[in-house]
């Protein structure tokens, strides 16, 4: 062994090299020295005929040397892949990143079927940086490369073979031997000896090249204007194919050197971190408590937001209890998560679809017979205390005892609740929002006397709906559904005061999101943001904003995408063009709270457009901070990015108003609360961040945790 690297040469010549860096393989500048002098020991060895890379659990790449030139050219390529002895990379599990470029350096590459290959970089604001960019295209062509690379897109094994990234595939427990009778075949000339960054018969002609280069140049600043990186990736693959691909690599390295430094880079890696935050629960995580599995889930109430869970929950195959009030509106019911299937199938979000074996999975009832062996239960029905205690004391009398209760009112009381049943332990709040594959965000609300074996139940449920649980605590009204809630309530409020709703959404998607605010609420339907939203208000009167156009929108059948008919309207296949009969109704809305235009307000910039939306947004965002009810504040980050749409590379609502400085923010809402009253008013956290000049990370005011 020498530091993070072991050789072992066989009988048959073959060195076998593995690099053993727990728990995930980074290939660290302190790792690829260690690999630079194993290779080198090896090739001065008279026994070894032949190198095999490969690596315990597989390769991820993480570079952190400045002089990243040292380590693409000399290492990689002068020692690895200039090497007098053959290497051949044996590849089991993920090889992403570095670890699949030191595999693209190799003479030849060996695989399971089921190992993970890709160059993620870009996920995080950089490019490859070990010869990615010059040596992919020319393994499996330009167009399957960018691809690969621009999307951060993974392939199988099997794909690998496919598209001659890989040369052979091989089963598990065969992979080694395969591998070294490859490095064998190449010492003794009976395979060819491949230098990948030399290879060209993959690579497009030069015009056809330069073409496919100049589209993808315009289909990356057609989607995302606001990002460079993705562009000079392009430019660093295009000055390979042009000036040759050893002068690409020094450009590749000097690209990446800049890239690092960048604030986007900085976003997305702190959004990264904090995405595997969210699992870390104090008290629950360090018992490494394993989460039983749920076959059988029941649904109570609801209507459209429980139409969109159980469309998730059958899609993620689980068995699915619908229960409803009735005959009439269980058949409605039925009705709706059939459309809502098929729609997903129509949008093309599943590949295969077989409504025998999907609607198998669903059945409705007015009764509770069939909730004897559920395991999760998810009330929706409730509108008042009585009701939820009703249905709960049915629920423990019926289900068996490890059944979990969950209720997805943002007003449900589990105090009350837990004092009139005997099945506390086993409740929790679990909200979705959201409940699109678009926006995965679920949250689940620790109680005070939730067990911790129950919370990891739910995180590995939503896991696997395909969504990011974040655990909060417990406090009515306060949650991070809420921080959406604001957002769109103040989009509201300056479209009621003259703004252009459309120019309020372009603002936001030149912002980076998706999707603006009155988009959105189409996205979500009418119906159930004025449900959350009119919850949201009675709970948090003080600062919330009460709107007037929803109710008038719904009184004249605007439901959103659902029916076609919302602040946009929406043609066959769902494309959106503005809806001119707003106006008219944002003109009766004024009339009826008695509001005026405010001029100054129609002439707002778009980034003055943005701050005033969001920072409300924030300020509620900082309350769940001040009162303990998430376990820290880049849980917001995440909350931000996956359920509100924000847009990952400015790194989430609380890293992004940190860029401002508390101050700012504080003296900016403070303006707007004397002119535009209560709704802007900076809470107590924001004004005591302000007065000690910290960021909202390193605020003091952090409440007693409710987790």
């Amino acid at each position: 062994m020498v530091g993070k690297t072991a050789v072992d040469v066989g009988t048959d010549g073959v060195a076998v090299v593995a690099i053993n860096n727990p728990p995930l393989n980074l290939l660290s500048s302190a790792v690829m020295l260690d690999l630079k002098m194993t290779i080198e020991g090896a090739l001065l060895r008279d026994d070894v005929k032949a190198i095999v890379v490969t690596a315990f659990g597989g390769m991820q790449g993480k570079k952190t040397k400045k002089e990243l030139g040292f380590m693409s050219i000399e290492i990689v390529t002068d020692i690895l892949e200039g090497a007098r002895k053959p290497l051949v990379a044996a590849i089991d599990g993920p090889a992403f990143g570095g670890g699949l470029e030191i595999a693209l350096a190799c003479h030849a590459r060996i695989s399971t079927s089921t190992a993970q290959l890709g160059l993620p970089e870009l996920q995080y604001g950089i490019l490859p940086g070990l010869g990615g960019t010059q040596r992919l295209p020319r393994l499996v062509g330009l167009t399957n490369a960018l691809e690969m690379i621009l999307m951060s897109k993974r392939v199988s094994g099997e794909e690998a073979r496919s598209l001659t990234l890989v040369d052979a595939i091989a089963p598990t427990d065969e992979l080694l031997g395969v591998a070294r009778q490859w490095a064998l075949d190449i010492s003794e000339f009976r395979r060819p000896w491949i230098i990948s960054l030399y290879k060209i018969d993959k690579l497009e002609p030069f015009i056809e090249a330069k073409a496919i280069l100049k589209s993808a140049r315009l289909e990356v600043q057609r989607e995302n204007p606001n990002l460079v990186y993705q562009l000079v990736c392009i430019d660093v693959i295009e000055h390979g194919i042009v000036s040759g691909p050893r002068n690409g690599l020094w450009k590749e390295a000097e690209a990446l050197q800049e890239l690092r430094q960048s604030s986007i880079c900085k976003s997305l890696v702190h959004v990264f971190f904090a995405q595997r935050l969210v699992f870390k629960i104090p008290g629950i995580t360090e018992r490494k408590l394993l989460p039983r599995k749920f076959n059988k889930v029941a649904l109570i109430g609801g209507v459209a937001m429980s139409s969109e869970v159980a469309k998730l929950l059958v899609l993620s195959n689980y068995q699915v209890i619908l229960k409803e009030k009735d005959e009439k509106s269980l058949l409605e019911q039925i009705d709706r998560v059939k459309g809502k299937l098929q729609n997903h199938v129509k949008n093309g979000k599943a590949d295969q679809y077989r409504p025998e074996k999907v609607f198998s999975l669903l059945k409705g009832v007015i009764d509770y017979d069939d909730f004897k062996d559920v395991e999760l239960v998810i009330e929706a029905e409730a509108e008042s205390l009585s009701s939820q205690l009703e249905i709960f004391a049915d629920l423990e009398k019926i289900c068996p005892p490890h059944c979990i209760f969950t209720s997805n009112s943002l007003t449900f009381s589990s105090k009350s609740i837990g004092e009139k049943t005997k099945c506390h332990d086993r409740m929790a709040g679990i909200h979705f929002f959201c409940p699109s594959p678009d926006l995965p965000l679920v949250e689940i609300v620790r109680m005070s006397n939730t067990s911790p074996q129950v919370i990891v139940d739910l995180m590995d449920f939503g896991k696997k709906m395909r969504k990011t649980p974040i655990v909060v605590g417990d406090s009515e009204g306060h949650s991070i559904n809420s921080l959406l809630i604001k957002f769109l309530h103040s989009a509201i409020f300056l479209a009621e005061r003259g703004v252009d709703l459309y120019l309020i959404d372009q603002a936001f998607t030149s912002f980076g999101m998706l999707l603006g605010p009155f988009r959105t609420i189409d996205m979500l339907g009418l119906q159930v943001f004025e449900a959350i939203g009119r919850r949201c208000v009675e709970n948090l009167r003080d600062s919330s904003y009460v709107i007037k156009l929803i109710s008038i929108l719904r009184q004249h059948d605007y439901e959103g995408e659902s029916n076609a008919k919302g602040f946009y309207k929406y043609d066959n296949c769902g494309m959106a063009t503005p809806n001119d009969e707003i106006k008219k109704y944002l003109q009766k809305a004024g009339n009826t709270s008695y509001m005026t235009i405010e001029s100054k307000l129609t002439k707002l910039s778009n980034d003055e457009i943005v701050e005033m939306i969001l920072f409300p947004a924030l300020n509620e965002a900082c309350q769940l901070i001040s009162k303990g009810i998430v376990t820290r504040p880049s849980d917001l980050d995440v909350a931000s990015v996956l359920g509100m749409g924000f847009p990952a590379y400015r790194g989430g609502i609380i890293y992004w108003s940190d860029t401002f400085g508390s101050a700012y923010v504080h003296t900016i809402m403070e303006n707007w609360s004397k002119v535009h009253g209560e709704f802007f008013k900076p809470c107590a956290y924001i004004t005591e961040c302000a007065a000690m000049g910290v960021s909202f990370v390193n605020g003091t005011n952090h409440g007693k945790s409710r987790l």
